[in-house]
């Protein structure tokens, strides 16, 4: 498989796993409708928040994924 199929493949995959079949097809029929810019989306998805509670809210986001995970 070429690296655009493994992307795809792996993005359907987290989608599917985070929000569900449903709303995973929900999410991706949004972007593909509306004109979205995710860059400059994200670029304000955190802006006003202090470093360290992004660091904290981090930290936090990983140690669930290890407990998920097993490790």
């Amino acid at each position: 498989m070429n690296n655009d199929t493994l992307l795809k493949k792996e993005g359907m995959k987290i989608l599917t796993e985070q929000l569900g079949p449903v709303k995973a097809e929900r999410f991706i029929a949004l972007i593909i409708r509306e004109p979205f810019d995710y860059t400059e989306w994200q670029r304000g998805l955190f802006e006003g928040v202090p470093l360290s509670d992004f660091l904290k809210k981090a930290m936090e986001a990983r140690q669930m994924k290890n407990r998920d995970s097993g490790n």
